[in-house]
């Protein structure tokens, strides 16, 4: 069973959340504010965590950037309005997607669901004889079976979203992929999803393997440099 933690200052969002989160067998931990919510998160880290950006004492998108300094939980904004600022800032700080109220129970829960599947382990893989291939793209180094990536030689630190962004370019060097093709590889989308998400972490990713590495083709989306 799934350890959740859900931050959200309205009592009645909060415990109709709670509902039904439980209803899909997940196990769940709330709090009231940001400051009990990042004691509770220190106390047992979660598998994933649900936060409201407007939140007392420490609101979401400072409790978002918490979380992300001390671990890899995949995070959940919950918005009470669909403002970009909102939306970038929290995405910016560490945030791995987000929905806006009213939501649908059914579609957090799926959001929930995509967020772990990719943050889950990858299965035990098949006895390899040889060393695992490594791509080299300039002075970027990726190892797509151990995920291992490195820097002029330096090991770097990226989350499940980001790795997950990469091994979609370095599986297609110098090809265009979408926004909405990238929406649904890397974040589970069925359905048409806001690409802002895709450009914030794309963003992200920038800062970390070289901002010429990946390509902004205009009107149609991004291609790793091969």
């Amino acid at each position: 069973m799934h350890d959740i933690l859900l931050v959200e200052d309205d009592e009645m969002i909060r415990e109709a959340t709670r509902l039904t989160l439980e209803e899909h067998e997940y196990h769940v931990r709330t709090a009231a504010d940001g400051v009990t919510g990042l004691a509770l998160f220190r106390e047992r880290r979660p598998d994933a965590a649900v936060l409201d950006i407007m939140l007392p004492g420490l609101n979401g998108v400072s409790l978002a950037g918490r979380i992300r300094e001390e671990s890899g939980v995949p995070v959940l904004l919950i918005s009470a309005r669909n403002d970009p600022v909102d939306v970038v800032m929290g995405l910016e700080a560490g945030a791995d997607d987000y929905v806006t109220k009213p939501f649908d129970g059914s579609v957090l829960v799926a959001r929930i669901r995509s967020l772990l599947r990719r943050a889950a382990p990858a299965g035990p893989s098949p006895e390899q004889p040889e060393a695992p291939p490594v791509q080299r793209f300039g002075d970027v180094d990726f190892c797509p079976v151990t995920l291992d990536v490195r820097r002029d030689g330096r090991s770097l630190a990226l989350t499940t979203t980001e790795l997950k962004l990469l091994r979609e370019f370095t599986s297609s060097p110098g090809t265009v992929l979408t926004r909405d093709l990238l929406l649904e590889r890397v974040w589970d989308y069925a359905w048409s999803g806001d690409t802002r998400v895709v450009d914030v972490h794309v963003q992200r990713l920038r800062a970390k393997i070289g901002r010429d590495r990946i390509e902004t083709v205009r009107g149609f989306g991004y291609k790793l440099r091969a």
